[in-house]
């Protein structure tokens, strides 16, 4: 069941990967690693919740080991030539395989149309509400991983990853207004699309020249929750990083088109 709180503003957030759900089908063909759930965006939707009024949210309950939906559902890549994982991933975030029994391409497919299309006929539906009530609207797409992942990228990741695809996603003031929100940010460190430059997601609904505008978040976890089981989350860190998340939905919200 896909969840969906409709709001009046211009703002809808995608939250992909924040669910743990996985169907006792499912779930018994995972492995030890599988079962341990870890490349979940831990507690993303509780970071975000009640930050600014009037926005909606669109999330899945499903994790992203049953099938993920930020990804292309033909199974096309979004990063060729890198490490990353796919429609329904094989293995985790650091390479090692997550399943006893991989899933073939029959339970793919049956994945894809109990759980990919659903979630995007719901995210689709609420931006056509959105830009009917507005004559634009603003996805957000709501992420978060480690930030050390050698499997993925090299180096430690920066707390704030802005995605729009090199700009092409949303409007150019959309881009630079939170990006230098979050270079504003005293304590923590951003980039503009650099490993993460947006999802499926955000490239798929990011159509500026219809009034659809989108944009990618990928937080860093260590900037408000712990890296490792059991994922604590932290008040104190997350409070600070509520407040700079505070200002930048803020902006998107009272965002209007030139």
């Amino acid at each position: 069941m896909i969840e969906v709180t409709q709001g009046s503003s211009p703002l809808v957030l995608g939250l992909p990967h924040t669910g743990t759900d996985v169907p006792a089908e499912v779930a018994q063909h995972l492995n030890d690693r599988g079962q341990a759930l870890a490349d979940t965006d831990w507690h993303i939707h509780d970071l975000y919740a009640g930050l600014v009024e009037g926005v909606t949210t669109v999330r899945t309950p499903i994790h992203r080991y049953v099938i993920d939906v930020n990804r292309d559902p033909e199974g096309v890549s979004l990063y060729p030539g890198q490490n990353t994982t796919t429609l329904v991933p094989l293995t985790d975030f650091d390479g090692h395989p997550i399943w006893q029994q991989e899933p073939d391409a029959a339970e793919t497919a049956h994945r894809l149309e109990t759980y990919h299309v659903p979630y995007h006929a719901a995210l689709e539906a609420e931006m056509k509400r959105v830009a009917g009530l507005h004559g634009f609207a603003i996805l957000y797409d709501c992420h978060s991983i480690r930030g050390d992942i050698p499997f993925l990228f090299e180096g430690r990741l920066p707390d704030f990853n802005v995605g729009t695809n090199l700009g092409a996603t949303c409007a150019p003031s959309i881009e630079d207004m939170v990006f230098q929100r979050c270079q504003r940010a005293e304590g923590y460190t951003s980039v503009l699309n650099g490993r993460f430059k947006g999802g499926w997601t955000t490239r798929h609904y990011g159509r500026p020249d219809q009034g659809w505008h989108a944009i990618q978040m990928e937080l860093a976890q260590a900037a408000y929750c712990d890296e490792q089981p059991p994922w604590r989350y932290d008040p104190a860190r997350a409070d600070r990083l509520r407040g700079h998340l505070t200002q930048i939905l803020t902006d998107l919200t009272e965002w209007r088109p030139a």
